[in-house]
């Protein structure tokens, strides 16, 4: 299945809105709590404008849980102990403790929605005597049959020949009684569910895998058009289909604007080059109004701290259409300059990672400037892409399979502002100078 550009960028357009909610308590009545399930690598700030959806359809703040493993990565083999990354038992165990504070707070069955590697913790919560806890389950591109199905790395969770999936696929059906299951998949797009081994490293070799990866046996499988890996999850298109199979009707998809809003979240980072939840002490976070159209401050911070042991900040105090700089300054990491368009609600979910220490190609840059898309990849040509004014070079056409694009300027050039757009969103950055160990990230929000 595929679209034109035109349609495509049609259907990732993001309305924002300023009517009022649906009935809370009719959404109360069709909706059970829910718990949002990050992948591998990520947490759980890419689940911020998924919560917003569920907010603007009437859903209650605290019946909404994005929550962050400790250690996102998953190890090379599951069974074998490695620094900074998790085992399907650790998943298991965390996702556990979320889902029992859950039931206590609401007293009701909850519904789970996983991304990716977020998944196969909650099959794998299910399938181990969970499922009368649990109403709905709604995985987004999370490998179910694996990423390969090869001899290859035998004991990696992503493994289809490996003991963990095999259990978990290996009866007459692939759901569990009682739990009403869905799956939302790419046709084509999703660089963890292709045939050729090429996106993972072996170019020319079968994976044993399928655009149909993703679906379950005894699911409701739902195809998702040319939507990428992370877009199952985190797109407006993907709210449409899990609202839907959730609350049994349809929701809007627009975001409703707050008239004030209040953001706060977690400082974590990379110690030792590993990526991980782990929160920084004694990071400094400013937080700067930025003109949208040049990314020059508006006057002094409007928030400054620093983070204790539990590596929170906030609450930052904004509004819906003032952009944001957060600069972050961390140990072992460079100064970070974050750029973000307005954030049209509140959230405590804004977590903010500097960025990772330069490396050799960075420090013979007069400055770096980092264009970052979580929420989904850059692709060439489905998208509208320009970062600086130019299509850029280092993104790879077809299978959207990058979600950063890097750009590294000339001395003469520090301190300009630096456009960032990819289809209806645009951010604007400053260029600040690696000789002071400073990067910028322009980030995106949708």
């Amino acid at each position: 299945m595929s679209l034109s550009r035109r349609t495509f960028l049609q259907a990732t357009a993001v309305p924002l809105v300023t009517s009022g909610l649906p009935s809370i308590a009719a959404a109360q009545a069709e909706v059970p709590p829910i718990i949002f399930v990050h992948g591998n690598g990520d947490h759980a700030a890419l689940w911020m404008t998924q919560l917003w959806r569920f907010e603007s359809n009437g859903v209650p703040t605290e019946r909404l849980v994005a929550f962050n493993f400790t250690d996102p990565l998953a190890r090379a083999v599951d069974t074998e102990l490695q620094a900074g990354r998790s085992s399907t038992e650790d998943q298991l165990r965390e996702l556990t403790e979320q889902i029992d504070a859950l039931r206590r707070a609401t007293g009701q069955r909850v519904a789970l929605v996983g991304s990716s590697r977020g998944g196969n913790s909650i099959r794998n919560y299910v399938a181990n005597g969970g499922a009368a806890n649990v109403s709905h389950v709604v995985l987004c591109g999370t490998p179910n049959r694996g990423v390969y199905d090869w001899e290859f790395n035998p004991g990696n969770e992503f493994n289809g020949r490996a003991a963990f999936l095999k259990r978990l696929n290996g009866g007459d059906t692939d759901v569990v009684p009682g739990v009403a299951f869905a799956t939302l998949y790419s046709e084509g797009n999703d660089k963890f569910a292709q045939a050729d081994g090429r996106l993972v490293g072996r170019a020319g070799t079968p994976t044993g895998i399928t655009t149909e990866g993703p679906t379950l046996r005894g699911a409701t499988n739902i195809p998702m058009g040319p939507l990428d890996h992370r877009e199952v999850a985190f797109h407006p298109r993907a709210f449409a289909a899990m609202y839907r199979f959730i609350a049994g009707r349809d929701g809007r998809t627009d975001i409703v604007l707050q008239p004030q809003v209040k953001l706060s979240g977690l400082v974590t980072g990379f110690p030792k080059g590993v990526q991980t939840n782990r929160p920084i002490a004694g990071a400094k976070v400013d937080v700067f109004r930025v003109d949208a159209q040049t990314g020059a401050r508006m006057g002094d911070a409007i928030y400054r701290t620093a983070t204790g042991s539990d590596g929170r900040y906030g609450p930052v105090e904004t509004d819906p259409t003032t952009a944001l700089e957060f600069v972050i300054e961390a140990p072992e990491h460079p100064i970070t300059h974050i750029y973000r368009s307005p954030f049209a609600r509140s959230s405590n979910v804004v977590h903010l990672r500097p960025g990772r220490p330069l490396a050799d190609a960075d420090k013979a840059a007069a400055a770096v400037i980092i264009f970052s898309r979580p929420r989904g990849y850059f692709g060439l040509p489905r998208d509208t892409i320009a970062f600086d004014g130019a299509e850029p070079k280092d993104v790879t056409p077809g299978v959207p399979t990058d979600s950063v694009s890097t750009l590294r300027l000339p001395a003469g050039e520090v301190g300009r502002a630096v456009p960032a757009r990819f289809n209806d969103e645009k951010v604007v950055a400053r260029a600040w100078p690696v000789a002071e160990n400073r990067i910028t990230i322009a980030e995106l929000t949708y």
